[in-house]
């Protein structure tokens, strides 16, 4: 009977151990789905941030690079959208990354965002106004 609880108790711990991710793990370039960008996480001091560094169509209709035109600050108007930061100072805890931001440069708005790892490459991407629930996810894929 000791033996069976020791193994179940070890099985337990192994699988748990086996399923904890480290902080770094979200680090690399990503593919949101609908395949028109592509982001790189990256960790600054202690926190992670990503910004555009690919969009399928960096030039506006007169070959000129697109500019965030949708955004609220009329001086940031004319900065490019590559290179755009859009994930912004999430800290990890719990398995997750939480407290950060992410910016939609379609829309020039900015909502809270929570990071989780469905596995080492999908990305689930929840951004949301005021609490979790009342938002909207994506999966986003790891580019190799």
């Amino acid at each position: 009977m000791l033996k069976k609880i020791s193994f179940l108790l070890f099985f337990v711990v192994t699988a748990h151990l086996s399923y904890a991710q480290k902080s770094d793990d979200i680090v690399g370039k990503w593919l949101n789905p609908s395949g028109e960008g592509q982001i790189e996480i990256y960790k600054k001091g202690d926190k992670y941030f990503g910004k555009l560094v690919w969009i399928k169509e960096p030039n506006d209709e007169n070959g000129k690079p697109k500019t965030d035109i949708q955004n609220p600050n009329a001086s940031l108007k004319n900065k490019p959208v590559l290179g755009i930061e859009l994930l912004k100072g999430f800290v990890f805890e719990d398995n997750r990354w939480t407290d950060g931001s992410i910016y939609d440069p379609k829309s020039g708005k900015t909502y809270s965002c929570n990071l989780t790892l469905k596995d080492n490459n999908r990305l689930n991407v929840r951004g949301y106004i005021g609490i979790s629930l009342l938002g909207r996810s994506e999966v986003w894929k790891r580019l190799k």
